[in-house]
């Protein structure tokens, strides 16, 4: 049985053409279900405006929704971190994080069971890559989100693809899913809301620029020369940092978005005086912004190698290089960490894997 959630108007058009119903009904049944609070139940997105005939169909061939929350875990900061069950297999972690605006939030969402990128400092590619999440899982994670929110009275403003996975290599779900979820009369989240994230994946990067979707681009490049980015993101033998940089510049020409260097800082590894100043070099001329991540413990990496979070007045140093070479740049907020909600420590953790690590 298919969910709401599988379809975006034209393909909903052409099921219920099938069936021998009006595929104009196709329209006002997502809008319905969309706009719906909760929307667990076909029930509740079944209008008067539809036949006897086609609500049976209905309730006999499609269901609302393809996941639950089997886990619900909040941070003392006010971070929500969902464990989410799929009816296809698998589960992944989502995470609502409240705003500094009271009325807000925003959410990370995962586009894959795992990862296969294998970073070295992050948690999710640690079982390695189950499988792409289908568009429509993608769109329940943003569901469970919204309703989420407002259950603490927020409403969801913004979205990131920055939790399991890697996004460039499922990028025609995550497209699909981005349709659905920012669209006009679906999920209403607005293009700009929305921020892509990628390890460095340059056809990823240009396939995302020419599907002309308006969204923001994030490359997590955590380091500026390609000897030390090898060591801890294995895909920098594939793309090196130039080449990378070179994609996101075209990127920002393109389509106006100013692209975000994501900068994981780790002690001893990428943190120094000399490796700013390189960070520094690459960005002359280039409108990005960095976000400098604290490193977020997660115990041993895939090499063994235990990481640890630059002390603080190194990481302030570094934050002062950029800005004297006039980079764009700030730290990221550290959110949801003592629920392992936070950069880099997301991973498919069971709820009995939950209750023993508290």
């Amino acid at each position: 049985m298919r969910a709401l959630t599988d379809y975006d108007v034209e393909s909903l058009e052409i099921e219920l053409g099938a069936w021998g119903f009006k595929p104009t009904h196709a329209r006002n049944l997502l809008q319905s279900f969309y706009a719906a609070p909760g929307g667990s139940e076909i029930e509740q997105v079944l209008g008067r405006n539809l036949g006897l005939a086609l609500q049976a169909k209905l309730r006999e061939s499609v269901c609302a929704r393809q996941s639950k929350v089997d886990h619900r875990h909040e941070s003392t900061d006010g971070t929500i971190k969902l464990l989410i069950g799929l009816n296809r297999g698998g589960a992944v972690e989502t995470v609502l994080m409240p705003w500094y605006h009271p009325g807000r939030a925003a959410g990370c969402v995962s586009s894959q069971i795992g990862c296969a990128m294998g970073c070295d400092f992050c948690a999710s590619t640690r079982r390695g890559l189950e499988r792409d999440l289908e568009a429509g899982e993608i769109v329940e994670q943003f569901l469970h989100l919204r309703q989420c929110a407002a259950e603490k009275g927020r409403r969801l403003t913004s979205l990131v693809f920055m939790g399991m996975g890697e996004p460039m290599h499922n990028l025609d779900n995550v497209i699909a899913a981005i349709r659905r979820i920012a669209g006009p009369g679906l999920g209403m989240l607005g293009w700009k809301h929305i921020t892509v994230s990628t390890v460095g994946i340059v056809p990823g990067i240009e396939r995302l620029m020419d599907a002309d979707l308006n969204v923001h681009l994030a490359i997590s490049l955590h380091a500026p020369d390609d000897a030390t980015r090898q060591k801890i993101v294995p895909t920098g033998k594939r793309w090196k940092v130039a080449d990378i940089m070179a994609a996101g510049r075209r990127f920002e020409a393109k389509t106006g978005r100013i692209p975000t260097i994501e900068y994981t800082l780790l002690a001893g590894v990428n943190d120094s005086e000399e490796q700013a100043v390189l960070l520094a070099d690459l960005l002359e001329g280039f409108r990005a912004h960095v976000n400098l991540i604290p490193y977020n413990s997660i115990g041993p990496g895939l090499s063994g190698a235990v990481y640890r979070k630059p002390e603080e007045a190194r990481m302030n140093r570094f934050l002062e290089i950029l800005r004297a070479r006039r980079v764009v740049a700030h730290f990221r907020r550290t959110r949801g960490d003592d629920v392992n909600a936070a950069c880099g420590q997301l991973r498919e953790m069971t709820q009995v894997s939950i209750l023993h690590q508290t």
